[in-house]
């Protein structure tokens, strides 16, 4: 109770999300989502079918009485696009969460910025709890705070890439600059990567690709699991500075002669 996750009056009980794409079944998907003890599943609205329950549907096989389910605007590329996909979901009854992207270039999928601001002071003015995706940028999360954004979703590298936290410093004074939690959406591709971005401060971390692609998702999810766990738990125990020299692990003074 002493280190809580609320946003907007939602708690969550664990600090790693999970996404949903890239597992080769349903079935994997699932198992992978349980093994990584998470209660927030993302959803991609305008890849993944959760609105005919007459054909296999993700969820079947995620319980939204067990899940918080935050459904994406993953693949739009337009403010206009992004908007549609997060009324659907809602309408749909999902969630009135939306992790928010407006995706700039098909090559690095880097987020559109300008489209980003336009679409999350839209949706927050509509009442949605926006989660946008952005890049990590501390100005672009001010203004994204500024607009009505719940949180903030900074890359640590450009998704699916696995490269792991690549501005360590640019989180670190987004951390300082914005006062809504900072979640860590993108890049991470082991369980140290997921580690590092936690002992920086951040409050969360949202991991797809780095479970799904694993050769062994299911395991990979419970590394995660652990990872943020103990990356949490190192941030609030508050490391040793870093010193050029060694110092004597042993007291000297009263040693015998």
């Amino acid at each position: 109770m002493e280190d809580r996750l609320v946003i907007r009056g939602i708690e969550f009980k664990s600090r790693l999300w999970v996404g949903t794409g890239k597992y080769k079944d349903f079935e994997e998907t699932a198992r992978a989502i349980e093994a990584s003890g998470t209660d927030v599943v993302t959803v991609a609205v305008r890849r993944v079918n959760i609105f005919d329950r007459k054909s296999p549907n993700l969820l079947d096989y995620v319980d939204p009485k067990k899940y918080k389910i935050l459904p994406n605007t993953a693949g739009c590329y337009t403010v206009e696009d992004a908007l549609r996909y997060a009324r659907l979901a809602r309408e749909a009854g999902v969630s009135d969460m939306i992790k928010l992207e407006v995706i700039g270039d098909e090559k690095t999928l880097f987020p559109d910025v300008c489209g980003l601001l336009e679409a999350t002071e839209i949706l927050a003015k509509e009442g949605f709890i926006v989660f946008p995706y952005t890049n990590d940028d501390p100005i672009t999360a001010r203004r994204l705070v500024d607009a009505g954004a719940a949180a903030v979703m900074p890359l640590g590298a450009p998704i699916g890439s696995g490269l792991g936290i690549r501005n360590p410093y640019n989180i670190k004074i987004i951390l300082e600059t914005v006062d809504v939690p900072v979640i860590v959406d993108a890049g991470v591709g082991t369980a140290s990567d997921a580690t590092i971005a936690m002992e920086l401060g951040c409050d969360a971390v949202l991991i797809n690709t780095g479970i799904a692609g694993a050769k062994d998702p299911i395991l990979m999810a419970k590394a995660m699991k652990h990872a943020v766990i103990a990356g949490r738990a190192a941030y609030r125990a508050g490391r040793i500075p870093k010193k050029l020299y060694a110092t004597a692990s042993s007291p000297l003074e009263g040693m015998l002669g």
